[in-house]
């Protein structure tokens, strides 16, 4: 009988090429660690080799984002030009120091910017957020034709430069409400061009994205995406549209698919978790038993996994290949090679962090305040603290946050 732990210790092949030495792989978290002009710090490689270290097999960096002017929150990397060519190769060696590998996630946010941080936010449509976040978000600007076209190019250069600093891929972030995933929605695109008005158009988008970084990068470099199964809104994305979506990526010769779910308005597990969901513990294994029907893409799933033998049962079944693992990588950076050891967790990660504050307990705000928090900590060098106080992590935040936005709209004056 196959041992739990020699399941996971299976490498991967990919499309491109990349051997991936195991199962396990760190899904994108946002650090917040580049400086107030959005550059990258010597704290990205001190947390990058920590995950290293700790035996991941692919890992996957916070969102990059590809223009300084759209900013998803204080502190992110924008990824330009060739002005931070040394750091970069830097943060690429320390991600792969241990003989793992290291993909840049890539992102735009849209209108999922907080109020004050960009000079304003755009979007495929002129749609506000609803009325609990409306005080934490602007109604953005609608994009023009010309403006999309020069973020889809943006894209592409944010890839060269990637590879050209060492990374083995990027993922194109296509989840959670930002503005890719913004493109799919129909509660979120009301265009009637070439952009919008249909699932085929809207999918328009995404695939301009991509070939725009296959063309910009050689064939040996890795493109993924991050995708939602689903919106979770009504009228917004839907499991057909989003394997619709899996399908043609997949026929255009992408690389890996990682299944994620929900936006800042409905987050995936805002409502609680299922029972059957705590059985197979990974919150997206059904839809990911309907994507295995339409791609023969590598899957990763990402969302809910706590044991060695459930991440073990769901390689087994073939619902996925790769495991993806998030909050669990922020309070325990050598969790992969414990488990390639056989053992389970050292930290139970609860399924909400809540401050008893309704409207940011209903929001996901929260939850990326307070992980983030954990990895600016390894990225000092220093060890996580899974203990800390929800409100206290809120806090400290507020405060932080607001100080780095005035430093950037200052920046920018």
């Amino acid at each position: 009988m196959t041992r739990p732990q020699d399941l996971l210790a299976q490498p991967l092949t990919l499309r491109c090429g990349a051997v991936l030495p195991n199962r396990l792989a760190k899904s994108a978290m946002s650090e917040a660690l580049g400086t107030i002009d959005n550059r990258v710090t010597p704290a990205l490689v001190c947390l990058y080799e920590r995950w290293a270290r700790g035996g991941i097999g692919l890992c996957i960096t916070g969102n990059v984002m590809i223009d300084r002017r759209a900013l998803g929150e204080p502190g992110n990397v924008a990824l330009e030009d060739e002005r931070d060519a040394e750091l970069l190769q830097a943060w690429a060696r320390a991600g792969k120091v241990a003989g793992g590998q290291l993909w840049m996630q890539l992102n735009h946010p849209g209108k999922q910017a907080p109020k004050g941080l960009n000079a304003e936010t755009v979007a495929p449509s002129a749609v506000p957020f609803s009325a609990s976040l409306a005080r934490f978000f602007d109604v953005p600007r609608e994009l023009t034709d010309a403006e999309i076209r020069d973020i889809i190019a943006r894209f592409g250069k944010s890839a060269q430069l990637a590879e050209q600093a060492g990374f083995g891929g990027v993922q194109i972030h296509g989840a959670h409400g930002y503005l890719v995933s913004q493109f799919l929605s129909p509660k979120q695109n009301l265009r009637t061009d070439e952009w919008g008005g249909d699932a085929q158009r809207r999918r328009h988008f995404v695939l301009e994205v991509y070939r725009a970084i296959r063309r910009a990068t050689q064939p040996g470099f890795g493109v993924g995406i991050k995708l939602n199964s689903a919106d979770f809104q009504r009228g917004g994305f839907t499991e057909a549209e989003s394997l619709d979506v899996l399908r043609a990526l997949s026929d255009e010769g992408i690389d890996l698919l990682e299944i994620s779910g929900g936006t800042y308005e409905a987050p995936a597990m805002a409502t609680g978790v299922r029972d059957s969901t705590r059985q197979r513990e990974a919150y997206f294994l059904e839809f990911a038993d309907k994507a295995r029907a339409v791609t023969k893409v590598p899957l990763m799933v990402t969302g809910g996994f706590r044991s060695l033998h459930g991440m073990a049962d769901a390689l087994q079944a073939g619902s996925l290949d790769l495991v993806g693992l998030a909050r669990p990588l922020a309070v325990e950076p050598d969790l992969p090679l414990r488990l390639l050891a056989g053992k389970d967790p050292q930290h139970a990660v609860p399924d909400k962090i809540a401050t008893g504050i309704k409207a940011l307990d209903k929001a996901a705000l929260m939850e990326v305040a307070w992980y983030a928090r954990q990895l600016r900590r390894m990225g000092r060098g220093d060890e996580p603290e899974p203990d800390e106080p929800a409100l206290m992590a809120f806090l400290g935040t507020v405060l932080e946050s607001g100080w780095k936005t005035w430093q950037t709209r200052r920046l920018r004056a």
